[in-house]
């Protein structure tokens, strides 16, 4: 199998450069025809201050507005990236060797570069501040949830640790803080089948077979809201949140559950009160047993006056 080439430019910013494969046929006799189409958010007048700034490169160097077309060859370049709400809260490292990375992530940044979130992110502030140009996600978590989230340091062992995740050999629990419930009886496993369309923002619990298990029991009540312990057996989008809404106690700051309340990116109060809190797993290069859990806390648990006097929104 033939592999991809390396990337002529280096990472910037903690990213590596976006990678495009030019089309094996086509009508275009330059690079910059088949860019303008290929690319049509990208405004034509942009596109050009990128080619004669060389911010756009081929294996032989440059590409310049005269570059001839050349058929499944590659092209690399760094996107401009967009204005950013700086997340004032900061990343711990819980452990680090040479294989892995784990970090306490705090609530509001997200796991990768998507859409608006690309610098505010975990995965680039750690490659920059650790200076690990390979790290990557072994999985990821919602950008509203704090807790645990593993990286890999080294391209050669990401896929290993990510079949870890895939295979459903990582035991994860999470706390979450909602409102108690007497009536509700637990522990209790929930089944359900979670869809979530693309486009749409949330995900809904449909009819058929279940795809979706979470077990869900209160570990205490204080003051009409409890903390609950969540052991999901199963990864669907926002499972944990679908589940404890569907019960009767949405996780206190859900936003998107059971009703969709739109808030501003700059509006960290009432984060969700969820929290990725223990991964369990067998290491699969060395064998040994790994145990790794948050030093986090939720506030609304440690108080609740103070987590409901920060915003009108919850």
């Amino acid at each position: 199998m033939r592999r991809r080439p390396e990337a002529p430019l280096p990472p910037r910013n903690g990213l590596d450069p976006a990678r495009m494969k030019l089309p094996v046929e086509g009508p275009w006799a330059t690079i910059r025809d088949h860019l303008v189409e290929r690319i049509p958010r990208l405004p034509p007048g942009r596109l050009d201050e990128m080619l004669a700034e060389g911010r756009i490169v081929g294996l032989d160097g440059p590409v310049t507005p005269e570059t001839p077309f050349k058929a499944g060859a590659y092209v690399w370049f760094h996107r401009d990236l967009p204005d950013e709400v700086p997340v004032p809260f900061e990343i711990s490292v819980v452990h680090a060797d040479e294989n892995l990375v784990v970090v306490d992530k705090p609530h509001f940044l997200a796991t990768i570069p998507r859409g608006q979130h690309v610098l505010e992110t975990a995965l680039v502030r750690l490659r920059c501040d650790l200076a690990l140009p390979e790290l990557s996600p072994a999985h990821r978590l919602d950008r509203v949830t704090a807790g645990l989230l593993m990286f890999v340091t080294r391209r050669e062992h990401r896929g290993a640790y990510q079949t870890l995740f895939r295979d459903r050999r990582v035991r994860k629990e999470y706390e979450a803080i909602a409102r108690f419930d007497p009536a509700l009886e637990l522990p209790r496993t929930v089944l359900s089948r979670i869809v979530k369309e693309r486009g749409t923002v949330t995900a809904e619990e449909v009819p058929g077979p279940p795809n979706a298990e979470t077990h869900v029991e209160l570990i205490e009540h204080a003051g009409g809201i409890g903390r609950y312990r969540l052991v999901p057996a199963t990864g669907r989008t926002h499972q944990l949140r679908v589940h404890m809404s569907a019960l009767g106690v949405p996780i206190l700051g859900d936003r998107f559950y059971p009703v969709v309340r739109e808030t501003p990116l700059h509006d960290f109060s009432r984060p969700l009160q969820l929290l990725a809190k223990t991964l369990e797993f067998p290491d699969p290069l060395t064998g040994e047993h790994r145990r790794f859990e948050s030093r986090r806390t939720l506030q609304a648990w440690e108080s609740l006056a103070e987590w409901e006097s920060r915003s009108p929104f919850g």
